[in-house]
């Protein structure tokens, strides 16, 4: 059997896929548990380190690596189409390595804002992690595979607040950049050694396609919507959940971390159990269910008063989260073609980071302007409108494209 016949019959069998997927899971990890451990962090940097007196900075240096992802995903993505889907993730772990050694020797606040502009600018993991893994799995495989990539992301959430929590005990917060500046660097070698490259479509081969990929531009551009409308929900409520749990109920901060996870250690329940492979995930309403469950799980929130209460609406929300994501996921692969995978996960990544600033802007005002409570129903309202927009994009779906009789060019 030829070399090039090869790497399509393992490709075809899952083989490639489920032998990588693991280095990839733990490449994009290792990435996300410095972006997403280190910015709760942020307030004990700005004044213990650069004697930052005005907290309400805070909130802008939270925003600065995601506004600069939304700027650089779609550029990344149609550079790792034309070059190889696996330099860009290499790219983008070296890009993380060298913002950490910035954010880490930084001598002054200014200096720290620009090394977080660079980790927004050359670091994207999630999306050039995804589309590397389109590149080496199809259809339910890849739909699976990014179902992981998920569960990658709230693992970090999840474990690195607490494992940085434990070592600014012993190391200075802004140290921690430089020490963990090595896991990227470990990722990158990681999947340099064990991660075959990608097959790069380019030439002729490339640009005979416009008119085959043109119905699909109008799917993704459906999804994008969704994606922005799913993430402003999920992330409406992220910077003042912990703070409005301590306020509410006088919950300690242990108690309020462990609501705040829960969400997301149900995904990992549900991604590591058979629950996973239920056919309810695969249904074509399961998004809209999800939606609803995600409403409901805000306005219990909001109206809790009791603990209990809360962790209901906590579990709720998981639930709802998961069918979410699962959907999402199974959208996106199904849409996924390999050409085109690296433009259209930038695309993707880039909507919900652009989703995640409207939201924290947002939530703030509403904040300023009513309560703690206000990011929860800002919440349910994104979550009713994400409804409405799917209810609205699946209608349309429906209505035919031409005229009866009228054939396609």
């Amino acid at each position: 059997m030829s070399q090039s016949v090869l790497p399509v019959v393992l490709l075809e069998a899952g083989f490639m896929s489920q032998s990588v997927l693991p280095v990839v899971l733990l490449s994009h990890f290792t990435a996300a548990l410095v972006a997403l451990g280190m910015p709760p962090f942020f307030g004990l940097i700005l004044t213990d380190t650069f004697a930052v007196e005005h907290t309400v900075w805070v909130g802008w240096f939270y925003i600065i690596p995601t506004v600069c992802t939304a700027l650089a995903a779609p550029f990344w993505g149609k550079l790792a189409d034309r070059f190889g889907r696996r330099w860009s993730l290499l790219r983008a772990q070296i890009g993380l390595a060298v913002a950490f050694v910035i954010a880490g020797l930084a001598p002054g606040v200014i200096t720290f804002a620009m090394a977080l502009m660079v980790q927004g600018f050359l670091g994207g993991t999630f999306a050039a992690s995804s589309a590397y893994l389109s590149a080496i799995a199809r259809g339910q495989n890849l739909n699976q595979s990014l179902n992981w990539m998920q569960g990658s992301a709230r693992s970090a959430m999840i474990l690195a607040p607490i494992l940085f929590g434990f070592f600014i005990t012993w190391v200075p917060a802004q140290h921690l950049y430089l020490y963990m500046a090595v896991l990227p660097i470990l990722a990158a070698l990681l999947v340099w050694k064990l991660a075959p490259p990608d097959e790069v479509l380019g030439g002729a081969r490339g640009q005979k396609q416009p008119r085959e990929r043109a119905p699909a531009s109008t799917s993704w551009r459906r999804l994008r919507l969704l994606y922005f409308g799913f993430n402003f929900a999920l992330v409406a409520s992220f910077p003042y959940f912990i703070p409005w749990t301590q306020e509410r109920m006088g919950s300690t901060a242990a108690i309020a971390g462990f609501l705040y996870s829960l969400p997301h250690a149900l995904y990992l329940i549900i991604l590591v159990s058979p629950l996973r492979r239920s056919v309810f995930f695969g249904r074509s309403w399961s998004l809209l269910a999800g939606l609803a469950l995600f409403a409901l799980s805000y306005v219990i929130q909001a109206t809790a008063g009791t603990t209990v209460a809360i962790l209901v609406g906590r579990l709720v929300m998981g639930l709802g989260m998961t069918i979410c994501l699962f959907a999402l996921n199974a959208e996106t692969a199904r849409l996924t073609r390999m050409e085109s995978a690296g433009q259209s996960f930038g695309a993707l990544d880039s909507a919900g980071k652009w989703a995640g600033v409207a939201a924290g802007v947002l939530a703030g005002v509403a904040t300023g302007m009513s309560n703690q409570t206000a990011p929860l129903w800002l919440g349910a309202v994104a979550t009713l409108f994400t409804i409405t927009l799917t209810v609205t994009l699946r209608q349309s779906r429906r209505l035919p494209g031409r005229r009866p009789g009228r054939r396609q060019p």
